[in-house]
């Protein structure tokens, strides 16, 4: 796993979250799409919120503070592949559910800022972490820091997906 290469895919897409943002409405941003689901100023709010969480359980693993528990193949498998599997739509689980929230753009472009302040600090932290120092991911279980880092790449764009989805709605109903 080539972390070099992930951490600038990650800037990509944090940046492409950065143009989407600057293209929507105030009110566009906070209004339940057509197809229901979360607005835009949800998603935002729940993929730069559960990211810095992700970011500080790959700290964790990073400094030895994780287990030394197995990490599963079909999760092994959904890191190697790069994206998570076909599925009609995933839950949320419930305690990161609890958090999303309807944000304003401001608030959006904080988080975002905050993710790569925090992204580039931990960072090089990776270099030195032992790869048994794992770290509970609430849905695919025990991760180390390269894979807490490939699962954020995968988030990320799993995400941008639906805020792709959510645009087609708006100008469907147009």
């Amino acid at each position: 796993m080539n972390t070099s290469k992930i951490k600038t895919s990650l800037h990509q897409i944090v940046n492409a979250y950065k143009t989407k943002l600057s293209l929507y409405s105030d009110d566009v941003f906070q209004n339940t799409p057509p197809i229901n689901g979360w607005s835009y100023s949800e998603v935002y709010s729940h993929i730069f919120d559960s990211s810095l969480l992700s970011l500080i359980a790959l700290e964790n693993s990073a400094k030895g503070k994780g287990e030394d528990q197995p990490t599963h193949f079909a999760v092994k498998m959904i890191l190697f592949f790069g994206s998570l599997p076909p599925a009609r739509k995933y839950k949320v689980p419930k305690r990161l559910a609890e958090r999303v929230k309807k944000i304003s753009k401001t608030d959006a472009l904080d988080f975002i800022l905050e993710f790569e302040k925090v992204l580039d600090e931990v960072y090089p932290l990776i270099s030195k972490a032992k790869t048994n120092s794992k770290t509970k991911h609430p849905r695919l279980g025990f991760l180390n820091a390269k894979q807490w880092l490939r699962f954020i790449e995968i988030h990320l764009k799993h995400h941008l997906k639906q805020l792709v989805r959510i645009e087609k709605s708006f100008q469907q109903s147009v």
